[in-house]
């Protein structure tokens, strides 16, 4: 792949849809459009419309600030963001364009 979109979806850790994980459930609608891979990254403090959020906060435990990403081709990231709308969810999100390779090649 070389120009392509990143999508950044903005979730609370323990956050779940469908009776999953969020960051599970948005796995599985990535890959039905084609996406191929993705990743979860936990923060350790993190502050938004949910206020601020910290690790060393005891009773926020399971309640930090997660980012979910994938890339991908244009229209399978806006697939993927109307298909995450259709459900319902209100999820925060960033697009942004990338240039992605392989080194070595």
């Amino acid at each position: 792949m070389n120009p392509g979109l990143c999508v950044q979806f903005f979730v609370r850790e323990g956050e779940r849809h469908a009776g999953r994980p969020i960051h599970e459930w948005l796995f599985e609608q990535a890959k039905a459009e084609g996406i191929t891979g993705g990743s979860v990254f936990r923060a350790s403090a993190g502050f938004g419309r949910h206020g601020l959020m910290e690790d060393s906060f005891f009773e926020l435990a399971g309640k930090l600030p997660e980012t979910v990403e994938f890339f991908g081709e244009h229209d399978k990231i806006e697939r993927l963001i109307s298909r995450v709308g259709a459900a319902g969810l209100k999820l925060v999100y960033l697009t942004y364009p990338i240039h992605c390779g392989i080194t070595g090649q």
